[in-house]
Order: structure tokens, then C-alpha cells, then sequence
């Protein structure tokens, strides 16, 4: 990989772009499941038995989850020089965080963690390069 590396983010997919040397472009998929609960009241009887929506069961699986989509990111960054990082809502953030407790040399290249939208591969690309022309 390169010095300077951008990656966009959302919670189903990473989009690693390094700036310099061959235009590369590296896809990490998350493999975070949607969360759908099926419990609450589902019988058709009043009083009747309701199922329990195991919401601890699920929130650990997917902090787990989170990790290993992290992990792997991390992995694929590792000799980057200066990071930056855009998503929507509060994808890049997390992965700022983690960077930060368990990759603490790879969190210090991080130079910026940005809001930006959903964006086609090219958007994604002119995005990184505009930031690190500045």
C-alpha cells in the first residue's frame, strides 16, 4: 500500500484507496449482520407467551463483528504513512475509536475522520485525491 491512504466507510463495505504508486483499490466487506428482532408480542392470545428478543446475545456478536471488519482494515492499511477516513453516520468514528484502543501507531496517521455521503468509486477516489492536494 501506499503513503497516503484514503478509506471511505459504511457499516457493509470499506473502500481503500492508496494515492500514490499503481491506482490501487482494495473492497473490504463487513459481513455485520442487519439487526431484525423477532420477539415482542406475537401471540395472538392476550397474556399468551411472548418470545424475548436476546438483545445482549446480538449486541456482543456484533461488537464482535465490528472487530474483525476493523481488524481486517487495519491489516490492509499497516504501512500507510497519513490515513484519512470519510463515511456517513457513525461508521469512520467507530474506526477511528478501535484504531485508536488497539492499533494506537496506526490511529497517530490519522490526520482527519470526515462526513461524507454514499459515492460511486470515482467520487471516492477525486474525494482522497482533493483532500491530500491541499
Amino acid at each position: 500500500m501506499a503513503d497516503k491512504i484514503g478509506i471511505w466507510i459504511d457499516k457493509r463495505v470499506a473502500k481503500v484507496y492508496a494515492l500514490e504508486g499503481k491506482d490501487e483499490f482494495l473492497t473490504i466487506q463487513s459481513n455485520i449482520e442487519e439487526y431484525r428482532p423477532k420477539g415482542g408480542s406475537g401471540s395472538k392470545f392476550k397474556g399468551g407467551p411472548q418470545d424475548v428478543v436476546q438483545d445482549s446475545k446480538y449486541l456482543e456478536r456484533n461488537k464482535q463483528q465490528y472487530k474483525t471488519y476493523f481488524k481486517d482494515i487495519a491489516e490492509s492499511i499497516k504501512d500507510a504513512k497519513n490515513i484519512v477516513i470519510f463515511g456517513p453516520a457513525q461508521t469512520g468514528d467507530k474506526l477511528n475509536k478501535e484504531l485508536s484502543r488497539s492499533y494506537p501507531k496506526l490511529h497517530k496517521k490519522v490526520s482527519s475522520v470526515n462526513k461524507a455521503d454514499s459515492m460511486t468509486d470515482n467520487q471516492i477516489k477525486a474525494l482522497i485525491r482533493d483532500y491530500f492536494n491541499k
